[in-house]
């Protein structure tokens, strides 16, 4: 092997010295992780004769960290902090683990290839993430209007040292007028280098502010956004309004519990109050809230509540205690003379308009009962319904029209079989009216007494003709009717001859028509006779064949007039 000189190695290095273009290039490396710091961007030819890392001890004062020469392993020639720290990558970049902040510096790579020396020096900036972005010495409450501290946000360790902006509800806090102060501070760890920054929030809150989230964010270089957690505040304030709520069922009427409630927007909320009630003061403390009992109609009117601190500040209401009577004036059962007068008189109390309804048996009636004189068919239940805004009421009479029974209808007719009869007796009176018979019958049907209304039927086998009475009492008098009652065997023998009669009928219609026939057939004949002769004359004497008019017309007329007549 060739070895050159020391003298000749010393005039090689100026030599390249004098030729080297040089630049200053600058990596970013994430604090406590291992650094990869490249020698000429990773550009370095295969024929290196030798290479050297080297850093920047500060004072001008160079380091040594380790050397490779060609064909040989590096060896390290640090003996500071770098000892056990820096390592050669494949490509030639130093590696350099755990990441401190003092390795902020400048890194050459020195390297000969040839009869070249060529330097490449590396700035290195070191980054770290604040370890935590918290809220801290929160206010306990912002009041309107007034700037106050609402807390600091600290983003700690971080370098370099973190940009903090404040968020209301998720959108930036600019600090500008009164109602935002925003002031930062960086502290600076004297250990580790790292920087804590500190940003404070002085804030005007309003009333919307009640429900706002406050957060706080850094965005680093080379990472992603820090958000810390939300944070609400509670916001103090007078009170500005004041409503009273009325908590009542609807419709609201007597005997119902009515609260009143008097709601504040102040907070901290009032929990003292003054309840006005129609005149009379009610003062309450620790509640909001008042109940009255068992109300009336006489609770109708407006009530108030304020501020027991600021009586001017109050709110009112009406209340309304909605009530409905009736009184009918029959009620029960009611009894009358038929032909009586009767007019049910319905008073009606209520707070408002109400709609008024009828039934008899519970069939609606299109108007209010009013009788000039009752009858018997006036007999039933009467009921009344009285309806308004929820409310309803009823009432009821049961009518009942007595009087000495009347016989309304007598009538026969022929059983279905024809081997009997059934007369049938309708009546009206009240109490219910006795029915009796002259004739010994079997009861067919008693029907349904209604509204002072009754039906009796009976059959009988008359064997002769008779008279039938039929009577009908109770304690006010009676009534009776009679009836002719044909026997069944007369009443074959007018069916007989009746029928014998239609037949005779029949057979006279029948020789009338014949006989007008007959008739007409003779007139045309001796019409058509006289016609030929007088034609014939005519003829023979040589007159004009006009004959006598008026005794044709008469002909004609004649011959006309038998012919309707033949048709009737």
């Amino acid at each position: 092997m060739h070895l050159l000189s020391s003298s000749c190695v010393f005039a090689l290095f100026v030599t390249a010295l004098l030729r080297q273009v040089s630049g200053l290039e600058t990596v970013i490396g994430l604090y406590g992780e291992t650094l990869e710091i490249p020698c000429n961007n990773g550009a370095i030819k295969a024929d290196v004769t030798l290479l050297k890392w080297k850093y920047n001890k500060g004072e001008g004062l160079p380091g040594d960290l380790l050397v490779k020469t060609k064909g040989q392993n590096f060896s390290i020639s640090a003996d500071d902090e770098y000892k056990d720290r820096v390592s050669l990558a494949a490509n030639f970049s130093l590696l350099l683990s755990k990441a401190k902040l003092s390795d902020q510096r400048t890194f050459t790579c020195m390297v000969v290839a040839n009869a070249d020396i060529a330097e490449y020096p590396v700035n290195m900036v070191i980054h770290k993430m604040p370890t935590d972005l918290e809220i801290t010495d929160k206010a306990e409450e912002l009041g309107i209007g007034k700037l106050t501290k609402l807390g600091a946000c600290v983003a700690k360790d971080a370098n370099p040292a973190a940009n903090i902006t404040w968020l209301k509800n998720n959108k930036p806090l600019v600090a500008e007028g009164e109602g935002v102060s925003i002031q930062a501070e960086v502290v600076v760890d004297p250990d580790t280098g790292l920087s804590t920054t500190i940003s404070t929030l002085e804030y005007s809150a309003e009333k919307k502010d009640a429900d706002a989230q406050f957060s706080c964010s850094t965005q680093h270089p080379g990472g992603v956004p820090l958000v810390s957690s939300p944070v609400t505040f509670s916001i103090t304030f007078s009170t500005e309004n004041i409503k009273l709520e009325v908590s009542a069922p609807d419709p609201l009427v007597e005997g119902a519990n009515v609260t009143l409630t008097c709601v504040a927007d102040g907070n901290p909320a009032p929990t003292s109050f003054n309840f006005h009630l129609k005149g009379e003061l009610m003062p309450v403390e620790n509640t909001d809230s008042y109940t009255i009992t068992d109300v009336s109609r006489n609770n109708t009117g407006e009530y108030k509540c304020s501020l027991i601190d600021d009586p001017t500040m109050e709110a009112s209401e009406e209340i309304i205690v909605k009530y409905l009577d009736i009184n009918l004036s029959l009620s029960g059962n009611v009894v009358r003379r038929a032909d009586e007068p009767l007019d049910p008189h319905l008073q009606i109390d209520a707070s408002g308009d109400t709609q008024v309804s009828w039934t008899k048996n519970k069939v609606k009636l299109d108007k209010e009962p009013k009788f000039t004189k009752v009858t018997y068919s006036d007999s039933g239940l009467y009921e009344c319904l009285v309806t308004m805004d929820g409310l309803s009421r009823s009432a009821s009479f049961e009518l009942a029209v007595e009087g000495a029974p009347v016989i309304r209808h007598l009538t026969k007719q022929l059983g279905d079989d024809g081997t009997h009869k059934v007369l049938i007796c309708e009546a009206e009176g009240f109490p219910k009216p006795a029915v009796s018979w002259s004739i010994n019958g079997t009861l067919l049907d008693e029907g349904t007494f209604t509204n002072g209304k009754i039906t009796h039927k009976i059959t009988v086998v008359p064997r002769a003709n008779l008279t039938v009475s039929c009577t009908v009492s109770n304690e006010f008098g009676v009534d009776t009717r009679a009836i002719n009652v044909s026997s069944l065997n007369e009443d074959v023998k007018m069916h007989k001859q009746d029928s014998a009669d239609d037949s005779d009928q029949t057979k006279l219609v029948i020789g009338v028509v014949v006989g007008l026939l007959v008739a007409l057939v003779v007139i045309g004949i001796a019409y058509f006779v006289y016609s030929k002769k007088s034609k014939q004359g005519s003829w023979k004497t040589g007159e004009k064949e006009c004959g006598s008019s008026e005794e044709e017309k008469k002909l004609e007329e004649k011959v006309e007039e038998n012919s309707q007549k033949a048709e009737v």
